[in-house]
């Protein structure tokens, strides 16, 4: 695993991220993701970049801040991973950063098994898929979705900018994660009605012990049935202020070496599903700034964007 584990590193840090010698590379891991940070300075450093590493104690949360020492050392680096048990994608540190040019990835609950496997795809056939979804959903106002477990959604995207994640980040302030694989996109707000039944995974749960059935109501999640997950979902949403349970993004998963393994980051990329999450939506063009972002993975999904079939069943129709 470990010379696998390391040509993978290379691969990311060379063909994602386009790593040059002598650029200041910063890896942000935690103690759960310490031998695989330890991992990435090592290449990085072998690939002759002036790499630092930085451990920050486990924010506790999806969407939560890291330390102002490490969001300062952030905004200095030229490229950065970050490695880490919850996610720092949709956080101020991270935006800032970005603002400020640095590029790179992050990479919540990775394990060397998902690393292995879903970093190793056909980039360029990854981006273009991903592009396409997202002129689909430049150019479309209003998504519905259904699933076979009883999703039944509609609600506006407006002219809001989808976002495309595709691994390749090479150019000043680009940013996503590795692995990669999704087109998504943040609905306006107030304007989801109907259920989303979350039969995948759900983001701060692992694995869920039935689906769960939010009803959603003027963009917000007003109920949740289903078993311990859907009253842990409930009970984590509570802690925060109500704009917590927006509807904040739809995804679209493009990554065919992915596959459901709960985690999350990996989830949410896989060929064949679509995601739907509630919380922060604030840094890829919604306007809902809550410390929290939940992910929910539907399986087999049918959506339209206006009166154009997208997926049947989980098969493109494109």
């Amino acid at each position: 695993m470990h010379e696998l584990l390391k040509e993978t590193i290379a691969k990311a840090l060379q063909q994602c991220l386009d790593l040059k010698p002598e650029e200041r590379f910063l890896v942000i891991t935690d103690k759960f993701r310490r031998s695989i940070g330890v991992e990435f300075f090592e290449v990085a450093a072998e690939m002759g970049a002036e790499a630092v590493m930085v451990e920050i104690i486990p924010t506790g949360g999806h969407g939560m801040e890291p330390p102002a020492q490490v969001a300062n050392l952030w905004k200095q680096s030229d490229v950065f991973v970050a490695p880490t048990t919850f996610s720092l994608t949709h956080t101020m540190a991270r935006e800032e950063a970005c603002d400020h040019g640095s590029r790179g990835a992050t990479l919540p609950g990775i394990t060397e098994e998902i690393l292995t496997r879903a970093l190793n795809v056909d980039y360029n056939e990854m981006a273009r898929l991903t592009q396409q979804l997202c002129e689909i959903l430049n150019h479309g106002r209003k998504v519905r979705l259904i699933t076979p477990a009883g999703t039944d959604l509609t609600f506006s995207i407006g002219d809001r900018e989808a976002q495309a994640d595709n691994g390749l980040y090479r150019e000043p302030g680009q940013y996503g994660n590795l692995p990669a694989g999704e087109a998504y996109i943040a609905p306006m707000e107030e304007t989801a009605e109907g259920i989303m039944v979350v039969d995948g995974a759900m983001a701060g749960e692992g694995e869920i012990d039935q689906p769960i059935t939010i009803e959603i109501k003027k963009g917000l999640a007003v109920s949740f049935s289903g078993g311990q997950s859907a009253e842990n979902l409930r009970e984590l949403l509570a802690q925060h202020p109500a704009e917590a349970a927006t509807l904040a993004e739809f995804g679209i998963g493009t990554n065919p070496a992915a596959k459901i393994s709960q985690i999350v980051l990996e989830d949410e990329k896989v060929l064949g599903t679509v995601h739907l999450a509630l919380g922060n939506n604030l840094h890829f063009g919604g306007n809902i700034d809550v410390p929290i972002h939940l992910d929910g993975i539907l399986k087999s999904p049918t959506f339209w964007i206006d009166d154009k079939l997208v997926m049947e069943n989980g098969l493109f129709k494109i």
